[in-house]
Formats: C-alpha cells, structure tokens, sequence
C-alpha cells in the first residue's frame, strides 16, 4: 500500500465493523481527529461516539482482523467508507468547530493527499474521483478565507488568492463524472456544487440556479438536515430570503448545537429588512458559536443592524 494511514484506514473501514462506526473510528486512530469533534461531525452526542468507538475497538481486537493491503476486489467493497473517511477528514480540518482557528490547512491538506493516493490506486471509481475533485475545489480556497485574523465570506473573498492549479484539476476531475448511484452520486453532486462556485470570476456570476438544482437532487437522496441548510443559502440566492427562510423552518429542532442555523436565519432576516428576528438569531449563533473567528464575525454582523429606538 502506497500510504500507511490509507492502509490503516481501509483497517477501520473492515465489514466487521458496524457501518456507523468505520468512519468514526479511522477519524480517531487514523488522523487523530478529537472524538468531541467526531461527534460533532456525526450529529451525536460526544457521550454515545465515545461508547461507539470503544466498542469499535474491542470489535478488532476481538474478531482479530489483520492488518494489511486488502485484495483488489476487497478495497473496492470498501471504497464508499474509505471516501467518507476521507471526505470526514478534510472537513475536520477545513471547519474545526470548537478553538481558536478557523481551520486547520495541514490536516485538511494531509485529507487532500490521501484522496490524491486513493485516486492513484482506483482512478476509474467515481467517488474516489469525486471525492479528490470536491476536496481540490474546497481547499484551494484556503488562502483566501480569512484576513488579518477574520473570517472572510465567500462573497468577499479575493479570488486572485484562490489555487488555480487545484481548481483546473478539480474541475477536469468533476467533469468527467457521469450520474452514478448511492453515495458515489452524493460525492458527485457536491463536487458539481463545489465546481460551480470555482468557475465563477466573480461571486455575481455565480450560478446559484444550478447549484440550487444540484442541492435540491442530494437533498432528496440524503434527507440530510446539513444539506437543507446549503440548499436554503443557494435557494435564497435565485427566489429571495423569504423562500430560503421558509426551508429552514424546523431545522433548530434536528440541529439542535449547530449555530450555522441561525446564522443563516440572521442574514436571511437581514436581507429581507426583519432586524428583530436578525438580531435574536445572531445572539442565539453567538451563543451556540464555540469557534473564536466565526464568533468575532458573527458579533460583528450584529453590531452593523440598527440599535432599537428606546
């Protein structure tokens, strides 16, 4: 195998496992992700990932799985976890969640550079195509997300900084994938997403209407309360806030911890002239905020709405 951690990956990824517990425990021992953050990433308490991943462990110890290269037609039954895993790692790194960095460009480029292996092994599958195309398109924004210490909006950001070596290959990557099934279809359309926001020169050529349609198809595949967040933001872009606000009804309920909801509840309520509800959605994000610089970001959008009259 071309790369310890992948092998050791493809370990955890073992059908011995439960399948709830692969990615979660490659993330642990492989990468070396918190399990505070894997639980975050799993939408879980930190208390059920922390029994989950010992469970996991006593499983290899006891089932005795070898460690080694799986066969060809072994890795390939394993290639949706492995992926997962991967993708897992990169956003670990890309967005944190709790401390005082935005994010952490080595852990989510050491993602990247196990994406770049696994397509070297098994280049004709499409989620691994898919998965190193996403990543490519994701990080090569990196340099350009914050400035002197503060969160920069995709909106703002300088485009001049973004890697378009990455970006060329990212998309080239993208474009030859063909509609797929399962979690291969998934990878695709969020690395069709990812490509869209990557070929616009300006953030107003964006082509929100298809990044809309995009997130509308993985929506209905996956049900994911995540991607109904994503699919409101773009929704918004095309029909207006009050249409993005209506699909984010209900979500404080399935995401409960996360502060994304009301953030994007805040800027909605803004752009449609509520300050009230803005304002209360803020303070809500800033509470439910445990990262520094997204925090400082979001007060900050909450000092420039207009203090009530006495």
């Amino acid at each position: 195998m071309a790369d310890e951690r992948l092998q050791l990956i493809l370990l955890c990824c073992h059908p011995a496992l439960r399948r709830e517990s692969r990615s979660a425990l490659a993330l642990r021992l492989v990468i070396g992700t918190p399990t505070e953050q894997i639980a975050r990433l799993f939408l879980v308490p930190t208390s059920t990932m922390a029994a989950r991943l010992t469970r996991a462990k006593r499983k290899i110890v006891l089932a005795g799985i070898p460690i080694g290269a799986p066969l060809e037609d072994e890795l390939r039954s394993r290639l949706d976890e492995v992926c997962r895993t991967i993708y897992l790692a990169f956003t670990a790194g890309y967005t944190p969640g709790a401390g005082p960095d935005l994010s952490r460009a080595d852990l989510a480029g050491e993602a990247v550079r196990l994406a770049t292996v696994l397509h070297d092994l098994v280049p004709d599958a499409t989620q691994v195509r898919a998965t190193l195309a996403l990543l490519l398109l994701q990080h090569s924004r990196r340099d350009a997300r914050q400035r002197h210490g503060r969160l920069v909006t995709l909106a703002d950001q300088d485009r001049s900084m973004w890697h378009d070596d990455e970006i060329r290959i990212g998309l080239g990557l993208a474009a030859g994938l063909r509609p797929d099934e399962g979690f291969a279809e998934e990878l695709r359309l969020q690395a069709l997403i990812a490509g869209e926001h990557a070929r616009a020169p300006t953030e107003a050529a964006t082509d929100w209407t298809a990044i809309a349609g995009h997130y509308a198809d993985l929506e209905a595949r996956t049900g994911s309360a995540v991607v109904r967040l994503n699919h409101a933001v773009a929704v918004a872009e095309v029909e207006g806030p009050r249409a993005g606000l209506a699909l984010i009804v209900g979500l404080d309920e399935i995401l409960r911890d996360n502060h994304r909801v009301a953030a994007v509840r805040a800027e909605l309520a803004r752009r449609l002239g509520d300050t009230e509800l803005a304002r209360t959605s803020y303070r809500k994000a800033i509470d439910l905020c445990s990262n520094d610089i997204e925090r400082t970001h979001l007060r900050a959008r909450l000092d420039v709405l207009h203090t009530p009259d006495p």
